[in-house]
């Protein structure tokens, strides 16, 4: 028999998450991490019957790793989510409430990505009880600190393989095979410090900036016209954080400037940062005063997967079995963790439920889209994980 959703086990977990404070800490005083909502995790993977590993990475801050073990000889499938949240301040209502209004489940992480975390939870409670059998194992993934840093994931890919994986992340249930990533730059111009009425003596970092941020506007403006990735539109830029000078009657000596350059798949920060250098090059050959440099701070890679891939297609093929229609597929600008699998060599894809309000003041996932995705989740892992694979020509 094949694996069917309980979607009472779904909600009532579902609401269980939402009533657990995991914001993280990075991002808020408020903050508590992930130890309690991993407890829970791990309990509740423990009771349907997986072997369970919890990873302290730092003091609160944990990941949880379940397996259902496959008879062996098959394809692993890695199913993921982000188990900490966006903090609460200025939201309507009980942000740890979990109330339901016609249909929608509200509260903070309802859709990014608590609504994912039950769906997974579902998936596996009802592979755990169908009486099948598959050869490759599924393992059910819960990280820490992706709105952040990403260390949970960073830490994951030392402890766990799989052939693919499918990051929940929120997709208002497409199918999702490519996001943006970014580039974090420090931009500095340097001048000389010297009283405000000694003209002669001062040289202003803060006005030099200001001819590096009017190119940069052209520069951002070109980025938007060129011709946009298919699935996640044209790469872009913004200036983030702007701080010079010490004091009103002083020139400035110093001034800083934060970027925030979004990439797009096939994109390298060898290329955007010579587009940064350029500018520089350019306005230091017009005034020998002019000093700065430029310096990428952290980055993520953007994300692409191929329409023929294996995973691809076994999404797809449950998509279309349990919906009756053809996948959407889409990309997404905002950057994932499935990046961080991609580079670790884990045939990564996107799926996850309808909502909104994400990092907002009334964040909502509808529940039907949580029970649909737990349902596309069991069905894919039973078909990835019993099959060698799938030939393009089934579809």
């Amino acid at each position: 028999m094949n694996p069917q959703i309980d979607p009472s086990y779904v909600t009532k977990t579902l609401k269980n998450l939402i009533r657990i404070n995991s914001i993280n800490p990075r991002l808020s005083p408020d903050g508590q991490g992930e130890a309690e909502i991993g407890a829970y995790v791990a309990e509740a993977l423990h009771n349907l019957g997986l072997q369970v590993t919890t990873y302290e990475i730092e003091p609160g801050r944990v990941n949880v790793v379940g397996i259902l073990k496959g008879t062996g000889g098959g394809k692993a499938l890695l199913l993921n989510a982000h188990m900490d949240t966006v903090g609460v301040e200025g939201m309507l209502g009980d942000p740890f409430g979990a109330e339901i209004r016609e249909g929608r489940l509200y509260g903070r992480g309802a859709q990014d990505m608590k609504g994912s975390l039950a769906a997974m939870l579902g998936a596996a409670k009802a592979l755990a009880e169908a009486d099948v059998q598959f050869t490759g194992d599924v393992i059910v993934t819960g990280v820490a600190d992706e709105e952040h840093a990403s260390i949970g994931m960073d830490d994951l890919v030392k402890h766990v393989s799989a052939e693919a994986a499918i990051v929940t992340e929120p997709t208002d249930l497409t199918l999702c095979r490519a996001h943006r990533g970014f580039i974090w730059y420090d931009v500095e111009t340097f001048g000389r410090a010297a009283h405000g009425s000694r003209f002669q003596e001062g040289i202003d970092a803060n006005m030099r900036m200001g001819r590096f941020l009017a190119q940069l506007d052209v520069l951002e403006q070109e980025l938007r016209q060129r011709p946009p990735h298919p699935l996640v539109g044209p790469p872009s830029l913004h200036a983030a954080r702007l701080q010079g000078g010490s004091e009103v009657s002083i020139y400035a000596a110093h001034c800083l400037l934060q970027i925030e350059r979004r990439t797009t798949p096939g994109e390298s920060e060898a290329q955007a940062t010579a587009e940064l250098q350029e500018i520089i090059d350019q306005l230091q050959a017009q005034d020998v005063t002019f000093r700065a440099t430029v310096t990428p701070a952290f980055q993520r890679n953007p994300f692409e997967i191929p329409e023929s891939a294996p995973i691809v297609r076994h999404l797809a093929q449950a998509m279309r079995k349990y919906t009756g229609t053809e996948p959407r597929h889409t990309g997404q600008t905002f950057w994932t963790d499935a990046a961080i699998l991609a580079d670790a060599g884990f045939e990564t894809v996107l799926i996850g439920p309808v909502g909104g309000g994400l990092h907002s003041a009334e964040e909502w996932v509808d529940l039907q889209s949580v029970h649909d995705l737990a349902q596309i989740l069991a069905d894919t892992a039973l078909s990835y994980c019993q099959t060698a694979e799938i030939s393009a020509n089934t579809f």
